[in-house]
């Protein structure tokens, strides 16, 4: 059995990615922070190692055929500092690992949001280089800098670029991406944003690394992607699944800018807040990708975004979730 170290073991995709795994019968040992924050299910396959990836034992990959590294932050309005330690030095200090062990295939998790998304022609896709406004997006440009630093090493090791979309489902600890279910719970009224994202399962990125690791091509990167839906047309999905039926209401685009200085103010008080121009003009555009090339190269069928949907609420109102 090939056995692939992953690193970022205990988050939502980390969680989601070592069941299916195991399911498909890979030996999996997982490395992060805080192993004791690992809820998934436990299996005689599985090995959890605690420790910082950046100051990473390389001897810890003698044994592995391949690495998928999750590790990533993720928090809005950060410097380019911090997301650069995270999303870049740790993703090469553990390439390095991988390299000095004669690893065979690496596959890293970065983000849709360092391609170009839907413009008056046609949806997002691998090919098209990331544009405004994520491209003053610290996050994203943090992304895309590990995309490139990575693939300078194509000659030494495969290297699999994966670049899921917002991601919805079960194990959603924290919660992440699934705050967009929680907001949307006991509400009178849903105010949401005028754009839209590419909503997938978390068990279909799932699957697609996994896929990654068996069918993609060194040097590629590949859209993990799932629907293309308006803020208001994903609502409408969840409200289908409650018993109280709340208001829709679109925020105007002025009201968005609005949020966003009033959101900017507060940063330089020296105030956390998930409110900024920048996150407001993301919250307004259209979002949407193409999955067409890893349908085509990873052989993936992607669930309807309404079986997430069903997935990520079963999981919020689970005794899992509440006792957590």
């Amino acid at each position: 059995m090939k056995k692939v170290f992953v690193a970022g073991a205990t988050g939502f995709l980390g969680t989601n990615l070592i069941i299916e795994l195991i399911r498909q019968n890979y030996l999996v040992k997982g490395l992060d922070t805080n192993i004791k924050n690992y809820k998934g299910p436990d299996h005689e396959h599985l090995q959890l190692i605690q420790g910082d990836a950046l100051d990473l034992d390389a001897a810890l990959l003698s044994d592995c055929d391949a690495v998928i590294h999750v590790i990533g932050e993720t928090a809005p309005n950060l410097s380019f500092a911090n997301y650069h330690r995270i999303n870049v030095e740790v993703a090469i200090a553990v390439l390095h690992a991988a390299i000095k062990n004669k690893v065979k295939r690496f596959v890293f998790v970065s983000s849709a949001n360092t391609l170009g998304y839907k413009d008056d022609y046609s949806l997002g896709s691998e090919e098209k280089p990331i544009r405004a406004p994520h491209n003053t997006c610290p996050y994203a440009l943090s992304k895309l800098e590990a995309e490139e630093r990575l693939l300078q090493y194509s000659d030494k090791i495969d290297i699999v670029i994966a670049n899921p979309t917002f991601m919805i489902g079960s194990f959603d600890f924290k919660p992440t991406s699934g705050r967009i279910i929680l907001n949307g719970l006991h509400k009178n009224i849903i105010f949401h944003p005028p754009g839209g994202k590419n909503f997938v399962h978390v068990g279909d990125v799932a699957r697609g690394l996994v896929s990654c690791l068996e069918l993609g091509k060194n040097g590629e990167k590949y859209l993990l992607a799932g629907e293309n839906l308006s803020f208001s047309d994903f609502y409408l999905k969840l409200i289908a699944y409650l018993e109280k039926k709340p208001l829709l209401v679109k925020i105007p685009n002025w009201i968005m800018k609005i949020l966003g200085w009033t959101g900017d103010l507060i940063l330089r008080l020296g105030f956390r807040t998930g409110l900024s121009s920048l996150n407001m003009k993301i919250m307004s555009i259209e979002n949407f990708y193409s999955n067409q090339k890893s349908i085509s190269e990873l052989k993936l069928r992607y669930h309807p975004i309404d079986q997430a949907i069903f997935d990520a609420l079963k999981f919020f109102q689970s005794d899992e979730f509440r006792n957590r």
